[in-house]
């Protein structure tokens, strides 16, 4: 089944990068015209960012009482980052990665589950509060388009339904599991008309919601201790804004702070938001067209662009690939 998983995951990214071929020339030819240095600190950010979110990691594991090296954490993060690319799910399927790897390693899926839950909600939640920011920007310069708007509230509706999630695995491990019960009985039906087999079990998928409880339970006794791991989210959007700024800075290219924030804010929503893997044909559409009406020349917004996704995108693409691969062996 291992093996099953990693030729899917080859072939999605052979499949990846034959789209993208075309968009990975175009950015090679611009990269040859850019400052290094700035395009080196902006690598370097990236892996930073990466690193971060295994920290905030660690710090959710203490939390549900689990140990784990930083070490593997990151390889694990980078993974999960690997997976939400091949296999577009909103974050959710990134979980699956800690829960797999804590079931191998003697520690509770469920426990490893919240804390996946619960740093998907935090990472949402600390976008939020930096779309709200970039939402004034393009207010105050008359230049909020319904897309955007429609992508907010989509966003928004995502963001509510995981804290209900995490609300009623926090007070009741019963109900938890009656709705992931309900949920597999709803996809089981579904999937039944297309292989006359059910899928998920009912009954795991109601005791999998009672773990998940006893992680999501410590929420009524330690709120301030999540005070800590909401900053962490907040210094990953604020390492991914200075990336943009540093592609800017590589170009020569005039901006503000109003600029990065609301650009960076346009770009994160409409990756998550996206079905296409990670944003890819979208984020790339949209993205210069923001960069445009924010007063960057297009050229330049074109460039950037690239740059700005060819960092974000490619470099964990490529780091998760090796992770995944590094861990499929252990």
């Amino acid at each position: 089944m291992r093996k099953l998983i990693i030729l899917l995951a080859i072939f999605m990214i052979v499949g990846i990068v034959f789209i993208s071929f075309g968009e990975l020339e175009k950015t090679w030819l611009v990269l040859q015209h850019a400052n290094p240095l700035f395009l080196i600190a902006a690598i370097c950010v990236m892996l930073l960012n990466i690193l971060s979110e295994a920290l905030n990691y660690k710090f959710l594991y203490k939390l549900m009482g689990m140990e784990e090296r930083l070490k593997h954490l990151a390889l694990l993060t980078s993974t999960a980052s690997f997976i939400n690319v091949i296999a577009p799910s909103g974050g959710f399927g990134g979980i699956a990665i800690f829960v797999d790897d804590a079931g191998k390693r003697g520690n509770s899926r469920g426990l490893a589950a919240a804390a996946g839950a619960l740093f998907l909600f935090l990472e949402y939640t600390a976008f939020l509060l930096v779309l709200s920011l970039g939402l004034v920007v393009l207010v105050r310069r008359n230049d909020l388009n319904p897309g955007e708007i429609s992508a907010s509230a989509i966003m928004l509706v995502i963001v509510l339904s995981l804290g209900f999630v995490i609300y009623l695995g926090a007070i009741s491990g019963e109900r938890l599991g009656r709705l992931l019960q309900q949920i597999s009985h709803f996809l089981n039906r579904f999937i039944w008309f297309f292989t006359h087999k059910e899928y998920f079990s009912e009954i795991s998928a109601h005791t999998f919601g009672l773990e998940v409880s006893e992680g999501l339970g410590i929420l009524r006794f330690k709120k301030s201790s999540f005070m800590l791991p909401l900053s962490i989210s907040l210094v990953s959007k604020l390492l991914q804004i200075t990336i943009m700024a540093l592609v800017f800075r590589a170009f020569n290219v005039d901006f503000s702070l109003g600029t990065v924030v609301a650009g960076f804010s346009s770009a994160y929503l409409f990756l998550i938001v996206s079905p296409t893997p990670y944003g890819i044909g979208i984020v790339e559409t949209i993205l210069p067209m923001a960069f445009y009406s924010l007063n960057i020349p297009w050229a330049e917004s074109v460039i950037s662009t690239l740059v700005y996704r060819g960092i974000t995108f490619w470099v964990p693409l490529l780091l998760g690939g090796v992770s995944f691969r590094y861990l499929s062996k252990e």
